[in-house]
């Protein structure tokens, strides 16, 4: 994808993301910075921002975990380069803990595919397992969804018995939901 295509997708993603009543009325959201060819999320998170909700990003930990830092624009961002793997766009702040995921209302979780049944491929780390394990043990049930690119809408992926299914994928298009909205 060209530059321009990257932000026209980016906006349209947004804009998709923002319709749901999830979003709308969750006071704080558990998001990502997208990285590489994945959808870009930045117009999104400044969108959500700017509804005063308050965005929670992740910063990788050395066993995979994700700890949690406050997005306060994109001039609060750090790229931190871990070991050999792509570079990540992380929070620069202050670290709010591993727990912190289980105060949102709604979880961004990026991905490679997701199926029609809402399972969700993920990169192979299990961050995000650890993640959906520990809202899970907290009895909290944020809207989970997932920001794909419409080629990454599949007919089936592989699962886990661990792995659990995401409520709705956003694409640049449109909205697939596996849980009606609440």
């Amino acid at each position: 994808m060209t530059p321009d295509d990257l932000r026209e997708t980016s906006a349209a993603l947004a804009g998709r993301a923002l319709e749901l009543p999830e979003l709308a009325r969750a006071g704080t959201v558990a998001a990502y910075v997208s990285v590489g060819s994945e959808p870009g999320t930045l117009a999104l998170l400044d969108a959500l921002r700017a509804r005063g909700v308050r965005v929670m990003l992740p910063a990788l930990l050395p066993d995979n975990d994700l700890d949690w830092g406050a997005y306060e624009g994109e001039g609060s961002l750090a790229r931190v380069q871990h070991g050999g793997r792509m570079a990540l766009f992380e929070p620069a702040g202050e670290r709010l803990g591993p727990d912190a995921v289980t105060t949102a209302g709604a979880v961004l979780l990026p991905g490679l595919a997701v199926d029609a049944r809402g399972m969700r491929l993920g990169r192979g780390g299990g961050s995000y397992d650890r993640v959906l394990a520990r809202l899970e043990r907290a009895g909290a049930h944020p809207a989970l969804v997932v920001l794909l690119y419409e080629s990454e809408v599949v007919g089936h992926v592989p699962a886990e018995p661990h792995d659990r299914p995401v409520d709705a994928v956003v694409t640049p298009s449109g909205v697939r939901r596996f849980r009606p909205a609440p």
